[in-house]
């Protein structure tokens, strides 16, 4: 097994059981699901049915995060080819791995929200942005990052070295300045979920 497959075993795992966490303590403080408003044309697989016994308002659902299946092949071989490079196989992991509402957690530096694709148009969407952030990257002059979550102050953002795969904390539209991890998997194995 290459070291390859093998950190992205790691990030699979550590991911599974963050969102595992997440969940298993939002449950803990509200006796239920997380919710979010439901929007008939954004459907979700991450959407769960109420329960007959729930007062959940009529436009609320509860949700919590889903395995993307095989099936769907979900890939970003249409933003490496029309940006003529290849994305770190940890934001393919990540981005690929599962469906979910974002999620807020805590790090040492403050609060963030991990970000990911609601379902596949959002995953299409996911992918326009990223491919817009690299663009804008590249006509500054600066590394390639890749955004994976939002920080609870505005416009700070926080990245994986495309390159390198370490996280960073960057402004949008300047240079990363404060690397937070070696790698993804060992940032988000430094989260602790933050419950609302």
């Amino acid at each position: 097994m290459t070291s390859s497959n093998r950190t992205n075993e790691n990030l699979v795992k550590i991911l599974q059981q963050f969102t595992e966490q997440y969940i298993a303590q939002y449950q803990k403080i509200h006796a239920c699901l997380p919710t979010v408003e439901q929007d008939e044309e954004w459907p979700s697989p991450c959407e769960q049915k109420a329960t007959e016994n729930s007062s959940l308002p009529r436009d609320e659902v509860f949700w919590q995060p889903s395995a993307i299946e095989k099936s769907e092949e979900l890939s970003f071989e249409n933003v490496e080819s029309a940006l003529d490079f290849t994305l770190h196989n940890d934001i393919k992991t990540y981005f690929t791995l599962l469906y979910s509402e974002s999620i807020d957690a805590h790090c040492d530096e403050g609060e963030l929200s991990l970000l990911f694709a609601w379902n596949k148009n959002d995953f299409g969407r996911l992918q326009e942005n990223l491919i817009g952030h690299i663009l804008m990257k590249r006509r500054l002059k600066q590394k390639e990052t890749v955004f994976f979550a939002v920080t609870d102050e505005e416009d700070m953002i926080i990245s994986v070295d495309n390159a390198s795969g370490e996280v960073w904390v960057e402004r949008v539209g300047c240079k990363p300045h404060k690397q937070l991890s070696d790698s993804l998997a060992q940032f988000i194995s430094q989260l602790t979920p933050v419950i609302k």
